[in-house]
């Protein structure tokens, strides 16, 4: 009898200590400032940047990997944004080794570099890159697409036979770092876009080791409608203040 008395209240302690545990990491403080966010950002590294010509792109942080210098990186986004815009600053500045994007004819510098084989550009239909993305975050093997079959995105790539119809099979896509944006954010990382700046933020969350959210605004946890929450904050390692700049 005492024996199973001190194994219940062994295991009454451990629960408590176990709950405490959590409670403190599900509350922990995620916010960082602009110079601690960009030590996560290494050279060589892979990293997804959110945005759609700009829009609901992390800019600060942006400008913060350009004045440090950080190099050889490879690039995954929608878009190469424009030459004094968004995440093309970071191509002129010649910081990316790879691209991988849907398109990047809104900057000519990302069309120079591709032609005179400074940086490895490969093009990815728009749909197949968000479905790869969402394949990384999600632990799938990759997607079948038939998108691409017959031209010169098939080259190279698996082909899988489902029910006598041929798909190309596009593996997932992972980085090291993601760094997307949100509009209001609260202090446990739960993340509210405003129209159009979800795009590909909302993806990319879950598709990196180490994910940083530069936040309009920061608000306490309860704050936001959970209904507006369109990231789960269990996907956010880190919060920027960027409303505080």
């Amino acid at each position: 009898m005492i024996f199973r008395m001190n194994q219940s209240r062994i295991f009454e302690l451990t629960l408590r200590l176990f709950i405490e545990i959590q409670e403190r990491s599900f509350y922990m403080n995620k916010l960082i400032d602009l110079s601690q966010a960009i030590e996560h950002v290494k050279d060589g590294d892979t990293v997804m940047i959110g945005g759609f010509l700009a829009v609901g792109t992390p800019d600060r942080l942006i400008d913060a990997l350009i004045e440090k210098g950080v190099k050889d990186l490879t690039l995954i986004c929608n878009d190469s944004g424009f030459i004094d815009r968004g995440v093309g600053k970071m191509v002129v500045n010649r910081q990316f080794k790879k691209i991988i994007a849907s398109h990047v004819g809104t900057n000519k510098e990302t069309g120079r570099q591709m032609l005179s084989g400074e940086t490895e550009v490969v093009l990815v239909p728009q749909g197949t890159l968000i479905e790869q993305i969402r394949a990384g975050g999600h632990g799938l093997g990759g997607v079948l697409t038939t998108t691409g079959l017959g031209t010169e995105v098939e080259k190279g790539k698996d082909k899988v036979t489902v029910d006598g119809k041929v798909y190309l099979l596009e593996k997932p896509l992972r980085a090291d770092v993601a760094l997307i944006f949100g509009n209001q954010v609260d202090k446990f990382g739960n993340i509210h876009y405003h129209g159009s700046t979800r795009n590909f933020n909302n993806m990319m969350a879950a598709a990196a080791d180490i994910t940083i959210v530069e936040a309009m605004e920061v608000v306490e946890v309860g704050d936001l409608d959970p209904n507006s929450v369109h990231t789960a904050g269990v996907f956010v390692n880190f919060i920027v203040d960027g409303g505080a700049f």
